[in-house]
């Protein structure tokens, strides 16, 4: 089953649950989770009895299909989004989904695209910038920093690397940015926010070669903390490291010819760690690709094996794999 099925059919689940069950699920799902089936449930109006029998059963549930699965979508939406949220967070959320409205607060940019978020803060101090980037999902902070200048992005990452946590204070200095929507105390501790990790998990979802040109300008400012960002960076060469299921999910995802050029310049035990999760005619096929294939560009190689690396964090977004670093820090 393919993740846009998958989601289909928890859509599909969660219009049938009924709202109290419903809002139940979604105050386990994280923000993302949230946003992506809300959206597809507001998409579906109707389904064919036996799918939704088909879904529940996976489920382990007992109930009986309706080909109309509620008589408001939209009402249904608003009422579990607020039940699982709250007025404020649900609301953020459904206006999102239902009316595509704009929302403030640092909350709202979890919701808009990042072409919108870098046009929205595009003239913020470098400082500001860093602390709003801090409390989005890295992929989402990685494209929004590529919507700036060169210097912009490098000022910002290297604000983001030395950050070890966010002032009550500094807050509320967001808040008067975006809106007012969070709130700060001086008597509450710090948030846990930025530093070396987060700035190299922002920095693994960079495009090209952009993570090495930020890489190289933190160096110029602080070698030992480069290093500290680099060390705490997933590679592709660190899929070795993933277990034998996790590498057979990813795999199915990735096509043969961006396979050969992804394992062009990789070390002889991760390439056997591919063959021994393929079946036996598909290694030999890889091997014999590998070895007719002629030379290639590095910049090919390394476009191909970010392209993989996208496919990896997405499925460990989705809960199906889980990555570590040489820590055995797991990534999120």
């Amino acid at each position: 089953m393919s993740s846009q099925e998958g989601l289909q059919d928890s859509a599909i689940l969660m219009l049938a649950l009924g709202e109290e069950s419903a809002a139940e699920v979604f105050k386990h799902l994280s923000p993302k989770e949230a946003q992506m089936i809300g959206e597809a449930m507001a998409r579906i109006r109707t389904t064919k009895k036996e799918k939704v029998e088909e879904v529940i059963s996976r489920f382990r549930a007992d109930t009986e299909g309706q080909g109309m699965l509620v008589d408001d979508t939209n009402k249904y939406i608003r009422t579990v989004l607020t039940r699982a949220l709250g007025e404020e967070r649900g609301g953020l959320l459904i206006d999102r989904i239902l009316q595509g409205g704009d929302v403030s607060g640092i909350e709202s940019l979890k919701w808009m695209d990042a072409a919108s978020v870098g046009e929205l803060i595009r003239g913020e101090h470098p400082q500001i910038i860093a602390s709003i980037l801090v409390h989005l999902e890295r992929d989402h902070a990685s494209a929004i920093l590529q919507q700036f200048s060169e210097r912009t992005r490098n000022d910002v990452m290297l604000r983001i690397a030395t950050l070890d946590g966010i002032q009550p204070n500094a807050l509320r200095e967001l808040n008067d940015v975006l809106g007012r929507v969070l709130a700060g105390s001086d008597k509450l501790k710090k948030s846990k926010l930025g530093g070396s990790k987060t700035a190299a998990e922002i920095l693994n979802f960079m495009n090209g070669n952009q993570d090495q040109v930020v890489i190289e300008a933190i160096r110029e400012t602080d070698p030992d903390l480069a290093q500290k960002v680099i060390d705490q960076m997933f590679t592709f060469d660190d899929l070795i490291k993933l277990e034998d299921s996790a590498i057979q999910l990813i795999l199915r995802e990735v096509q043969s010819d961006q396979l050969v050029i992804a394992l062009k310049s990789t070390e002889p035990s991760l390439r056997d760690k591919i063959f021994k999760n393929m079946s036996q005619r598909a290694a030999e096929t890889l091997r014999e690709d590998l070895e007719s294939k002629g030379p290639v560009k590095i910049s090919d190689v390394e476009a191909q094996q970010k392209d993989i690396l996208k496919i990896v964090r997405r499925l460990i977004e989705e809960g199906q794999i889980a990555l570590v670093s040489g820590t055995e820090e797991g990534y999120v």
